[in-house]
């Protein structure tokens, strides 16, 4: 099985609470909610994928030491195993919002939420297990 690396990430404001994205109808996994983040290209480290996707689905810049990592997630998806590094950011330039991707959206919807009631969203399987370790943060 191929394993995939992704990264994500916790976007906290000021009221403690973090960014969810939900999924766009023309990806996998429509309709689900996710932190952000995305694949890590080659030669890219967890840090530059992280700054590059969240300028290119938010809109919002931000540098490496404004990441701090705090766990990881490992999941075995049917057709491929993923492994996403997660980190938490609090300090960033612009407001995030939804961007157009090569014509497509990568995301239909972002919320703010407190991280006690992420579990009233449907996320992705991947994402599940990192909302323990945000709620014992935050």
């Amino acid at each position: 099985m191929d394993i995939l690396l992704v990264v994500a990430c916790a976007l906290v404001d000021e009221d403690r609470r973090v960014l969810i994205a939900k999924r766009s109808n023309n990806k996998s996994s429509a309709g689900k909610w996710e932190f952000p983040g995305g694949k890590i290209e080659k030669n890219e480290t967890p840090e530059e994928a992280l700054i590059r996707e969240l300028d290119e689905e938010l809109d919002i810049k931000t540098q490496e030491a404004c990441l701090a990592p705090l766990t990881f997630s490992s999941y075995s998806y049917e057709n491929f195993h993923l492994l996403m590094p997660f980190y938490v950011c609090r300090k960033w330039q612009g407001q995030p919002r939804l961007q157009k991707q090569t014509d497509l959206i990568a995301h239909q919807e972002l919320k703010w939420i407190k991280p006690r009631d992420l579990h009233k969203f449907e996320m992705l399987k991947a994402d599940i297990p990192l909302i323990a370790h945000l709620c014992d943060l935050l």
